[in-house]
């Protein structure tokens, strides 16, 4: 069955960018000028994504208006002589169609994903974390896991190597061989939720792009609840895979920036504002004179 579905969680409360968060969704903080959200759910309509859901709380409003047609503004764009605007505006609108659940309680985001069993039923589907923003020139990296579970037919998470100091923070892969090189795909035979450095299995970690197959339901609702009474998506894959349910990495090809990390947040703004041919030479020159003082 081909993948026609993404969950995208979007219920969390952002706490690492307060003040900021209190009244705008982290989601909306913006990558110059746009959205994150909206780089990522560009990145599932090149994928052949059809339909999206975001997951999402009562203080997410501003994205559903960000998808949403503004007949208003679009009118007073053209009539300000900014028809080319007006049309991007539009566009933004019909990218695709989103829906909506709200996840009433901050349950993790395990339970984020039983959310949206409704909205799945039996289909496998995709799931893209908010917080990883993958820039890729060619092929996009949720469709290289889609690639990947057209020839597996199974659970495909993607995955890259992260420096060894660094496993603690994700959540890391145990390989069913060693990895010779990037375009190597695996089996997984174990994964932990932020290991110690010492008993990481590898250093391949989980970022944030996940096939999943409808049964992984069965095992959210068989998990019981970790730190802070949270339902996590780690522990369930952990089950399906000592259940012998194959799961398979995807070693992806893309250039990640960790969005929920304020260096992360700004190392993406400077690198996308380098490719704007609007803004490039005034940074260039400013980073200049900036680096003569540090």
């Amino acid at each position: 069955m081909r993948v026609k579905k993404a969950i995208i969680p979007a219920a969390g409360l952002g706490t690492r960018f307060l003040p900021i968060t209190k009244s705008m969704p982290k989601e909306m903080l913006p990558i110059v000028d746009t959205p994150n959200i909206q780089y990522i759910v560009e990145e599932a309509v090149k994928s052949g994504i059809e339909e999206i859901l975001i997951i999402t709380n009562q203080n997410k409003v501003a994205m559903e208006n960000h998808f949403d047609i503004n007949y208003e503004l679009e009118m007073r764009l053209r009539e300000s002589g900014k028809p080319e605007l007006a049309d991007y505006i539009h566009q933004i609108g019909n990218l695709i169609d989103i829906h909506y659940v709200r996840q009433k309680e901050p349950k993790g985001l395990g339970h984020a994903i039983l959310c949206a069993e409704p909205f799945v039923s039996n289909e496998p589907f995709a799931v893209m974390l908010g917080d990883d923003l993958i820039v890729n020139e060619g092929k996009p990296a949720l469709l290289q896991l889609l690639d990947l579970y057209d020839v597996k037919k199974n659970t495909i998470l993607g995955v890259q190597k992260v420096p060894h100091s660094d496993v603690s923070k994700y959540g890391i892969v145990e390989p069913s061989h060693p990895v010779l090189d990037s375009a190597d795909r695996f089996k997984i035979i174990g994964i932990t939720e932020k290991p110690k450095i010492s008993e990481a299995k590898s250093d391949y970690a989980v970022l944030g792009r996940y096939i999943l197959t409808a049964d992984i339901f069965d095992m959210l609702k068989q998990t019981k609840n970790g730190i802070n009474g949270e339902i996590q998506l780690t522990d369930a894959l952990k089950m399906m895979i000592e259940a012998n349910r194959p799961v398979w990495g995807c070693h992806f090809t893309g250039n990640r920036y960790d969005i929920g990390d304020k260096f992360g947040f700004l190392k993406a703004n400077i690198d996308f504002a380098l490719k704007r041919s609007d803004l490039k030479e005034s940074l260039i020159d400013y980073i200049k004179k900036l680096a003569k003082t540090l």
